[in-house]
């Protein structure tokens, strides 16, 4: 098992559930609520701990009692958060999110004003017993400031990027990562609407993986076209919240025991589907 550090931030997610999403200026009544951390890079170290790798976190919490809850449910699954930054003052972002039972799909409100991950702060890291680095895609010039001050610490350590949303000047600097997980959404943004097609005409020389929601994920090799792999669903579905999160989790399982991206894509597929089968994360023997 490996030492994996993700990069990215944390959240407070409310979820409401309710039978069907709402029309606009609609009152309905939630059939449930609970209330979880999320933030894609803490929800892919949850997942990293709970598949038995040593998991590590790092981004920027405040000082108020919704940071003192994010703390605690890392170290209740085992997740190492002690390289985050606490902001004096600072107030944990909130996603409100609303679940739908009649298609499975949910929708996210999401407001910060917490400053995310610097550069300096990320430099006085230790990453000398690392064995991978996965960075979420945003935050641009620190993010690239970040992964420069790796390459110099340490050439060898493989470095993995997710690039869920178009941001300004992100595709230049996923240019440096080993590997890339894009999201549907960044495909359609980039114009296109078949998979292959994407991931043929975006960074060719890279490993790179595409999800595609039900119908799985794409994934090629520097230089390869690009292999489907289906998803491999639950035999119920019971929540998607965090599906992204664990099909990252799943495909660094794989590329940090030495697999390649394909085996990365069936592995991402595999915990997904776990995933979207329970509440949260407590997900079934994986190993």
């Amino acid at each position: 098992m490996a030492t994996i550090l993700t990069v990215g931030i944390a959240a407070l997610d409310i979820i409401n559930t309710v039978e069907a999403y709402p029309a606009e200026d609609e009152e309905v009544r939630a059939t449930g609520q609970r209330i979880a951390r999320g933030g894609n890079a803490a929800n892919t170290a949850e997942v990293l701990a709970r598949l038995g790798h040593t998991a590590r976190w790092a981004g920027t919490l405040g000082d108020d009692a919704d940071s003192d809850r994010i703390r605690a449910s890392f170290e209740a699954v085992g997740v190492d958060a002690a390289g985050a930054r606490a902001i004096p003052g600072g107030r944990v972002p909130t996603s409100y999110i609303t679940a739908s039972r009649a298609t499975g799909s949910r929708t996210i409100v999401h407001h910060r004003d917490l400053p995310e991950l610097d550069a300096a702060h990320f430099a006085g890291l230790d990453l000398a017993d690392l064995d991978w680095l996965h960075f979420e895609g945003r935050n641009v010039e620190a993010l690239a400031a970040m992964v420069d001050h790796a390459r110099r610490q340490r050439p060898e350590l493989p470095i993995s990027i997710e690039a869920e949303k178009p941001r300004p000047g992100l595709e230049a600097v996923l240019e440096r990562a080993d590997a890339v997980f894009f999201s549907r959404p960044w495909a359609e943004a980039a114009g296109h609407t078949e998979p292959a097609a994407f991931l043929a005409a975006t960074l060719p020389h890279r490993a790179r993986t595409v999800t595609w929601g039900a119908e799985g994920a794409h994934a090629a090799g520097p230089d390869e076209a690009p292999r489907h792999y289906p998803a491999a669903p639950p035999e119920r579905v019971v929540d998607t919240i965090g599906a992204g999160d664990a099909f990252n989790a799943g495909a660094l399982h794989a590329l940090a025991g030495g697999g390649d991206i394909h085996a990365a894509a069936r592995s991402g597929n595999r915990v997904a589907g776990l995933k979207c089968g329970v509440e949260g994360f407590e997900l079934p023997t994986m190993r």
